[in-house]
């Protein structure tokens, strides 16, 4: 005869689920009154926030020095041509295409670190009188990879009459005074972030900064003693 299993009472399956319940609340109040790790916990959900602000913090600080390092070499270059020239104290001193080259090489060494040529570009240009008593761009001298040309002239430009205003932001105009010239000097760079943040990944720094010539200088041409940094060529090679 084949036994006969009876179902199971609804008694016995209430209770079966209050014990469950019962271990259930329980373990609740044990994981309630459980302080152990929290420490690991709080750290876990404050270190990506903590990660995040301080890479963005060394990201935004890393592109102000950026900042700080073209200005600084717009303004080393443009000083070291308003001094060049040969070393001759009878006569105004000529300067060279090699004179300009030096400065460039001077400008390679103060932004290796940016990889100024890579992905930049430094414009001298020498801003004098012309015949008609107005400003003109005598001549320019450009190096870096980076396609940018002057945002204030190319060579030649003013070179009869007197249209051309000067060089830099209008309203602050920077101008030539009789029988002297500025050198005037454009660098514009392509940032490249640090971090994995790329919030300033890039941005174009641009900075111009402008002397006058220290010495009485020949202002009649840029003599040529080799190669000549033309501004059609955009490398970052010295020219050759």
């Amino acid at each position: 005869m084949m036994p006969v299993t009876l179902p199971a009472s609804p008694a016995v399956g209430m209770g079966a689920a209050a014990a469950f319940g019962k271990r259930l609340g329980q373990l609740r109040r044990r994981l309630a009154r459980d302080n152990s790790a929290v420490a690991f916990v709080e750290f876990a959900l404050s270190a990506p926030v903590v990660l995040t602000m301080g890479l963005l913090g060394t990201e935004t600080a890393y592109f102000v020095i950026a900042h700080m390092q073209v200005s600084q070499l717009a303004m080393q270059v443009a000083d070291n041509v308003s001094r060049v020239g040969e070393q001759d104290v009878l006569t105004a001193r000529r300067v060279f295409d090699s004179d300009i080259n030096e400065s460039f090489v001077g400008a390679e060494k103060l932004g290796a670190n940016l990889g100024i040529f890579d992905r930049g570009r430094v414009i001298v240009s020498s801003l004098q009188r012309n015949g008609q008593g107005g400003q003109w761009i005598a001549w320019q001298r450009c190096r870096g990879a980076k396609n940018h040309t002057s945002s204030f002239g190319l060579q030649g430009t003013g070179a009869t009459g007197t249209s051309f205003a000067g060089m830099g932001r209008p309203g602050n105009l920077i101008t030539a005074s009789p029988g002297t010239a500025v050198i005037f000097v454009e660098v514009a760079y392509d940032y490249r972030s640090l971090t994995p943040f790329q919030a300033y990944n890039g941005n174009v720094i641009t900075y111009t900064a402008a002397f006058n010539i220290r010495d009485s200088r020949d202002l009649t041409q840029l003599y040529d003693d080799g190669p000549t940094a033309t501004c059609n060529v955009f490398s970052a090679a010295r020219p050759t």
